[in-house]
């Protein structure tokens, strides 16, 4: 898949890049691409929820009445779960959602979330990017340059850049990672890709 490489304002530089078909013309996999998803909204969770038992909500141990005689029903204390401000039953404990994923299971799906916006034509590379300070106005020019301002946006950088990245954190619809750490998530939650020039040279070089 050869692609055109743009500049800062839009037009082509002249230059093409080569996305390699083993991962940018694959077969997508919906089913590896659930799992993985599922994996990443898992992982966020802090799972830190908890409601108090009957042992730990606050009352006396005093048995309410005796067991026998009363012609009502047998109660223990008032933290009983039937009370209002009783103990709950079965509610939820702090736990972890993380789920274990296969490493060939995830490279499949972000295989898999790649070929779809090949597919979609909704991959864009530019020529690489680089301020001399940090500056949200000039990537909001370029992102507008490359007809991408009103679109969900992926920024995929080759390493991190100080001055790129608290450019791009306060603009609406445009999120960046670098190439490392991209993930099926992402990828797919983005409507297009914008994949700096040197982003995508390593995908070529990884498949040499």
């Amino acid at each position: 898949m050869q692609l055109d490489v743009l500049n800062i304002q839009g037009q082509k530089t002249g230059r093409t890049v080569e996305l390699p078909a083993e991962i940018f013309g694959a077969e997508p996999n919906d089913h590896v691409m659930y799992l993985s998803v599922k994996q990443y909204m898992g992982a966020q969770r802090q799972g830190t929820h908890k409601v108090k038992t009957r042992s730990e909500v606050k009352g006396a141990s005093k048995k309410l009445h005796k067991q026998k005689g009363t012609g009502g029903s047998r109660k223990g204390n008032i933290r009983n779960p039937l009370y209002k401000g009783g103990g709950t039953i079965f509610g939820p404990k702090p736990h972890g959602y993380d789920t274990k994923l296969n490493r060939k299971v995830k490279d499949l799906a972000k295989i898999s979330a790649l070929s779809y916006k090949a597919k979609d034509a909704a991959i864009v590379v530019v020529e690489d990017m680089s301020f001399a300070a940090p500056k949200t106005k000039e990537v909001v020019s370029v992102m507008k340059n490359l007809n991408v301002a009103d679109k969900k946006t992926l920024l995929v950088l080759p390493e991190y850049n100080d001055n790129v990245y608290l450019s791009t954190r306060n603009v609406p619809n445009l999120a960046s990672t670098l190439l490392a750490d991209i993930n099926t998530y992402e990828v797919m939650n983005a409507d297009v890709l914008v994949i700096t020039e040197n982003a995508a040279k390593i995908f070529s070089e990884s498949e040499a």
